[in-house]
């Protein structure tokens, strides 16, 4: 019962942080830029949804593919599709409750399967470690191509926009904040489940071995080559995401490549935040990440808003879909063997 309460209210909490980033976006708009939002999206070029969404789905398919290599070591060799619309199920179940989907895909793809979930959530972790590395060499990337992009990013991010001049909030205060609701959390968690620092030290320990057990386990893989070959087509995927995306709005056409490297570091930073698929703190952060690239506070919203809905529609299209295919083409399979 504790731990049911703990999750609802650990749930309200994101989602609350999620519409307190959708209203701290659009808080300062004027006639002004409200006017010019609604001029932009009246001439945007709705078309680009097409390519888009193929593009988002062929990520989500390679995604798929890639989780099937980890899945082999293991003895399985799993059907392409049972691998995307688990998957695509994950995602959507994000969407309402923040990191339970990797929980659901793997007890979908076991279902029909017969692979242990215990198993199928190991190969997750591993997945979500080669994740973190992949979008360290993102921000590597975006920081040799555009040295002091993330020192603006954060002083962006850290200013105080109510009145003309942007004056500068105290950076050191908002970090003590942090500090001190990380700090307050261990010491609830620690009352909770009546831990002591030692505990908090060993759970350390283990997060670092198992990101190392992670890591070499790669090079067991039998298929290390495609593997490499799916993460890097998966991440440019997501890149192209964003650098199409440039095209659909007249102010943002003239943007390229660099640019869409920014916006996917940011975009990919506002998806890991907890929030329920990451609403509000998505659209927050490419929004101020387009606002260093001269792009107007109104426009530069839209945009953010309008990745968040390409996104999340196809999240919501193929997931649903995968909720009724998964178990349809599975019987299907089963009458006919």
């Amino acid at each position: 019962m504790k731990k049911r309460a703990l999750t609802i209210l650990q749930y309200v909490f994101f989602l609350a942080l999620g519409l307190f980033l959708v209203w701290w976006t659009i808080r300062d708009l004027n006639a002004n830029d409200r006017s010019q939002i609604k001029t932009s999206l009246r001439h945007a070029r709705y078309f680009l949804i097409i390519p888009v969404f193929i593009i988002l789905i062929t990520s989500h398919y390679v995604r798929g593919l890639r989780w099937r290599l980890l899945i082999e070591p293991l003895g399985y060799k799993t059907k392409k599709s049972n691998a995307l619309f688990s998957v695509m199920i994950g995602y959507l179940t994000n969407l309402a409750f923040p990191r339970l989907g990797e929980v659901v895909k793997c007890t979908a793809l076991s279902r029909y399967e017969k692979v242990s979930v215990d198993k199928l959530i190991g190969t997750v972790i591993l997945e979500r470690i080669v994740d973190v590395l992949s979008l360290l060499v993102i921000f590597g990337i975006t920081l040799v191509i555009q040295p002091g992009i993330y020192t603006q990013l954060v002083e962006t991010l850290f200013q105080n926009n109510n009145s003309a001049k942007s004056e500068k909030t105290s950076a050191l205060i908002i970090i003590l904040v942090i500090i001190g609701i990380i700090i307050l959390g261990l010491i609830g968690w620690m009352v909770i489940k009546k831990k002591k620092p030692a505990d908090i030290v060993n759970l350390i320990k283990s997060i670092i071995l198992r990101i190392w057990e992670g890591v070499t386990t790669i090079q067991h893989l039998k298929k290390r080559a495609y593997f490499i070959f799916l993460t890097v087509a998966l991440w440019t995927l997501y890149l192209l995401c964003g650098y199409l995306g440039f095209f659909a709005l007249q102010e943002t056409e003239h943007y390229g490549i660099k640019e869409a490297f920014t916006v996917l570091s940011a975009g990919s930073i506002g998806m890991i935040i907890p929030t329920p698929g990451g609403i509000g703190s998505y659209a927050y952060l490419v929004q101020k990440t387009m606002i260093l690239y001269g792009l107007n506070e109104g426009i530069a919203l839209a945009f953010g808003w309008m990745l968040w809905v390409a996104q999340t529609s196809v999240l919501l299209i193929g997931g649903l879909f995968s909720f009724v295919a998964l178990p349809y083409f599975n019987k299907k399979r089963i009458e006919k063997s």
